[in-house]
């Protein structure tokens, strides 16, 4: 009797492993549902950082989640192959210049049915995800802005006060541009500012600001034809050529280096005044590689305006996700306090929703709260890939000597209105 009970169970055990295994494969329910995600490098080795919290949605739905980390290089041209080819994630990080492409490709879902009212109270930055007619992303990076750093000791050392205008700036600049070993070279700098990035990436810090200041801007009210050429265009232009070609306050090296890599090898050593970049660098670069760096941070200089660039970057739903419903709570999962709690205490950031403590850098909350208008992101307007790109190339070449701010402003606004004319 037992030996029979004991084939009976064998058999049962048997029958059922089989019609798992034949239901996984012709895609019964006991098959784990698959998603993937697709994020830039938001700071130092982000893939250890969310891997946890992608975990416990993992346990938490019976779900596999395929983390990607894509450089920032080709972040866009990664999407749009993936795409084409069908090959694309089901959530997916977009920053303003990738959307209208996007949208207009149909790649995108608007999420305006799958919010609640309750959405609309927490997140803070909900508004910024509007655009072309729908809600197109839930921020996942914001009140991040561009600042200026300046290192307080050299400062005191020339007998200047912060900088508040542009003129203030360039005074400084000038002063702090110095041989301090007396070997007969300059080996202090003005303004460390890199124009070395290969892709369009640096104008973040290098040109919105600054034209946004001069009372400029990028696109005309319709979007039809962009007016960075125009005289407050021209004027940041030859500002910033003035600075290396007049002024000569940049780094030989200027030409071969991001931002980034002049916060590093420059301002952090304390050879330059002056540098540029986001503010998150103060506590994931600064702070922790150069401790004895006395330095602080400017949050615009002034023109005729007062302006700095602060993306407002999304997580995305992408049409082609086969479990829409799905994608979407692992969006709102991400973005939980919770989870953003635990992703920010290893890369310090605003609040994206009201339920989380702010976590970024003290010595911005003040701004943070209460300058928003100040740092802004930027318009989403058409083929914005392809016109910063352009636009970034022609600065470059402004900056090397090869051409005039009028030739390179020109050039680039010509480039984009074709684009634009063709809507």
């Amino acid at each position: 009797m037992k030996k029979i009970l004991a084939l009976v169970l064998s058999l049962t055990l048997l029958v059922m492993v089989t019609s798992r295994e034949t239901m996984a494969f012709w895609g019964g329910k006991d098959k784990k549902e698959k998603l993937t995600v697709w994020l830039p490098p938001m700071g130092e080795n982000d893939e250890a950082v969310w891997k946890p919290i992608i975990q416990e949605f993992e346990d938490a739905n019976d779900v596999d989640v395929t983390l990607e980390i894509i450089p920032w290089s080709n972040y866009s041209e990664k999407y749009a192959m993936g795409i084409a080819s069908g090959q694309g994630p089901d959530i997916g990080y977009m920053y303003a210049e990738m959307f209208p492409q996007f949208i207009e490709m149909g790649a995108v879902e608007d999420l305006t049915p799958y919010l609640t009212e309750k959405d609309y109270e927490e997140y803070t930055y909900i508004e910024d995800g509007k655009m072309m007619g729908g809600l197109y992303g839930l921020a996942i990076e914001a009140a991040n802005p561009a600042v200026i750093y300046y290192n307080k000791d050299i400062l005191a050392s020339i007998g200047e006060d912060v900088p508040v205008t542009w003129e203030d700036f360039i005074r400084c600049a000038v002063k702090a541009t110095q041989d301090t070993n007396n070997d007969g070279k300059t080996n202090q700098w003005g303004f460390s500012q890199g124009w070395g990035a290969p892709f369009f990436g640096d104008l973040n810090w290098n040109w919105y600001g600054f034209l946004w200041q001069a009372g400029g801007d990028i696109f005309n009210e319709d979007l039809k034809s962009v007016k960075f050429n125009d005289e407050a265009g021209l004027k940041t232009a030859q500002f910033l050529k003035d600075l290396k070609y007049k002024y000569e306050v940049l780094p030989p090296y200027n030409m071969a280096q991001t931002n980034k890599e002049m916060l590093q090898t420059t301002f952090g050593t304390g050879k330059s005044l002056f540098s540029i970049y986001l503010s998150s660098a103060s506590t994931e670069i600064l702070d922790r590689s150069f401790k004895d760096l006395n330095y602080g941070m400017i949050l615009s200089l002034k023109d005729v305006d007062m302006g700095t660039f602060a993306s407002v970057d999304q997580l995305v739903l992408m049409s082609g996700a086969e479990d829409k419903k799905l994608a979407f709570e692992l969006i709102q999962f991400m973005l939980s306090p919770e989870s953003m709690t635990k992703f920010h205490k290893h890369h310090p950031r605003a609040p994206i929703s009201k339920g989380e403590s702010y976590q970024g850098d003290m010595r911005m909350k003040e701004i943070v709260d209460t300058k928003k208008g100040i740092y802004r992101p930027l318009v989403v307007g058409p083929h914005g890939i392809e016109i910063y790109e352009y636009l970034w190339k022609q600065l470059q070449m402004m900056m090397a000597g090869e051409k005039t701010p009028k030739e390179a402003l020109d050039n680039a606004a010509e480039y984009a209105n074709k684009l634009l004319a063709k809507k």
